[in-house]
């Protein structure tokens, strides 16, 4: 248990899928917060693996397998292993970040190339060992209907590329009714969005309600802030991905909360 109390009280919806909340959520409770579940994406197993296997038959043939999250290597390790019995011994892993090349360890899979600094496509496409791909195979394992930018930047290197999508997101939730009674309730603060999929479901469904107006955002990438910024929202970016950053971007709310505070008892 901390008892730096970082995040008194602070009221916080944490909207990434649910088993993936759970340590961000602790980690809020544990610093003095309140986390509301809110998950905006869910994260399911296809109805048909048929065109999956289809494209993975081209996996020997492969020179790179591009995996985009964990949960892209938790839907499709179990069916490469289980159609070729050990991974195909020429191929090379890529990982947007340590999350999800951790994840391919306990497939066999040890050597990962991931980008330092920043855990996004744009920064695994500008390392070396992505700009010399002509005439490479490139296998790009993620979701159902993900960004297109790594498979086009690559094609324009000259790489011939793929797509194996092993899992569905949907969103959850019809409305954010949840979040604005708790809005008027005095019950909400922030809102944590870490993907552009999710921070588009929010603020569809949101639309035009007061509440959004008042809390802030905050996010893990400049990409995600792009469209809440537009619309006049509040948006906090965290300096860097991980629950770490996202802790002290939020603590930065307890000090305008407490100065707000301060400024209404005083007029009282």
């Amino acid at each position: 248990m901390s008892s730096d109390q970082l995040l008194q009280g602070l009221h916080i919806a944490v909207t990434r899928p649910a088993e993936q909340a759970r340590s961000l959520c602790k980690a809020i409770e544990e610093h003095g917060g309140v986390a509301i579940e809110f998950p905006l994406i869910a994260v399911s197993a296809l109805d048909d693996y048929q065109p999956f296997d289809q494209q993975i038959t081209q996996l020997p043939t492969t020179d790179w397998a591009i995996f985009i999250s964990s949960n892209a290597v938790d839907f499709a390790m179990p069916h490469v292993l289980k159609k070729y019995g050990h991974v195909p011994e020429q191929l090379r892993f890529a990982a947007i970040g340590h999350q999800t090349a951790n994840a391919l360890i306990p497939y066999g899979v040890n050597k990962v190339l991931i980008p330092q600094d920043r855990y996004d496509s744009e920064t695994l496409l500008a390392l070396p060992e992505m700009q010399n791909v002509s005439g490479k195979t490139i296998a790009i394992f993620r979701g159902v209907g993900g960004r297109e930018l790594m498979a086009e930047t690559l094609k324009t290197r000259g790489a011939h590329v793929y797509f194996a999508e092993s899992y569905q997101r949907t969103n959850p939730q019809k409305t954010t009714e949840l979040l604005n009674s708790q809005w008027q309730q005095n019950r909400l603060d922030a809102v944590i969005v870490t993907s552009s999929e999710a921070m588009r479901y929010l603020l569809k469904m949101a639309g035009n309600e007061t509440w959004l107006q008042h809390v802030t955002l905050c996010v893990n990438h400049e990409r995600i802030a792009e469209q809440p910024t537009q619309l006049g929202l509040k948006v906090l970016v965290a300096e860097a991905p991980g629950d770490e950053a996202m802790l002290q971007c939020l603590s930065q709310l307890v000090k305008s909360k407490r100065t707000k505070s301060l400024r209404v008892n005083h007029h009282d």
